[in-house]
């Protein structure tokens, strides 16, 4: 079975870093844009936990799972002539 592809946790973690650390400092003074910025924290929270629930089945399952960074790596694999698939 193919493995299943996943964004990398670390995703998750960039984001989350970006929007508590700089984001959150940056409307500080703005009520309404500081409300929308923790619901978007609270969502990718949520979205992380999802995946988390996600991967466990797969593993119960023995589903394999692939971590990605991008797109790229997957359009870049399967270009004729790439060097990473060789003909």
């Amino acid at each position: 079975m193919e493995p299943i592809p996943l964004p990398s946790p670390i995703h998750y973690e960039l984001l989350l870093q970006l929007l508590e650390r700089q984001t959150l400092y940056a409307v500080n003074q703005n009520p309404s844009a500081r409300e929308q910025v923790q619901q978007l924290i609270v969502t990718l929270r949520k979205a992380q936990s999802q995946q988390k629930q996600l991967e466990s089945k797969f593993q119960r399952e023995n589903i394999p799972v692939e971590h990605r960074w991008s797109l790229n790596e997957v359009a870049a694999a399967k270009t004729p002539g790439n060097s990473a698939n060789p003909e």
